[in-house]
């Protein structure tokens, strides 16, 4: 297996990004990787490389590449519930800056960017997303369905909003499959939010499953964080490989 850092051009700059494939000579089809808004970090490598483990050519840029490059966030942040509270007043802003155009832009280069790796398919790819990277995640399929296949979105907030552009509203031009594992008692992913969603998704006819991860608190992916919630995360791993199968 190859893991090594590679920037991606884009229309505003250039974001820097994993790019993790499996030994041999290919071709591998391809997963887009949607980071968390903590960003790329040693915890997100290691996933990657557990993707690419079963075959596949894995890409994971940085989502903020407009306003930041390496560590965003520190260890003690990452494991200090009150620390990490305290990091999002710097990363907020980055987050709000992900307007739908922008993130349909940039998905368009991480794409093209992709595709032209030697060794990586040029087929349709699977996109999986993380909390923020699960919401991204929804309006990159929305943007580009005749390039993206499915989704895989884990722990997403804001998915569903009282804005314009709330992803849930763009649903109706996505022809795969998408799958969403919601976090327990997420204020961000509210009852009535996944029932909007699933309302969203049923009027465009998209085939999904949504499914609540009962006990799992926001992030429960992330081992290295204080929202670590290690039975979902274990359930997040089939799910995931049961998409990439299927997909």
């Amino acid at each position: 297996m190859q893991t090594t850092t590679v920037q991606v051009p884009t229309a505003d700059g250039t974001a820097e990004a994993y790019l993790v494939q499996p030994d041999g000579d290919g071709p591998f089809p391809g997963v887009l990787f949607f980071m968390d808004a903590f960003g790329l970090r040693p915890r997100l490598a290691e996933m990657a490389e557990r993707i690419a483990e079963r075959g596949y050519a894995v890409l994971v840029p940085n989502l903020f590449y407009r306003n930041a490059s390496g560590p965003l966030i520190t260890p003690e942040e990452l494991a200090d519930p009150e620390k990490r509270g305290a990091a999002f007043g710097r990363l907020g802003p980055m987050m709000q800056a992900l307007t739908a155009e922008r993130v349909a832009a940039d998905t368009g280069s991480y794409l093209d960017f992709f595709a032209a790796q030697p060794g990586v398919s040029d087929e349709p790819v699977v996109l999986v997303g993380y909390c923020m990277g699960g919401r991204n995640g929804l309006r990159a399929i929305a943007a580009h369905p005749d390039r993206i296949k499915a989704l895989g979105s884990f722990h997403a907030g804001g998915v569903v909003t009282d804005a314009e552009d709330s992803p849930h509203l763009a649903v109706g031009s996505i022809t795969g499959e998408v799958y969403f594992g919601h976090a327990d008692n997420d204020g961000s992913m509210t009852p009535d939010q996944i029932k909007a969603l699933e309302a969203a998704l049923d009027e465009a006819g998209v085939t999904y499953r949504s499914e609540l991860y009962e006990d799992a608190p926001h992030g429960y992916t992330m081992s290295d964080t204080a929202m670590y919630h290690q039975p979902s995360e274990l359930r997040h791993w089939t799910e995931l490989f049961a998409l990439l199968e299927r997909a």
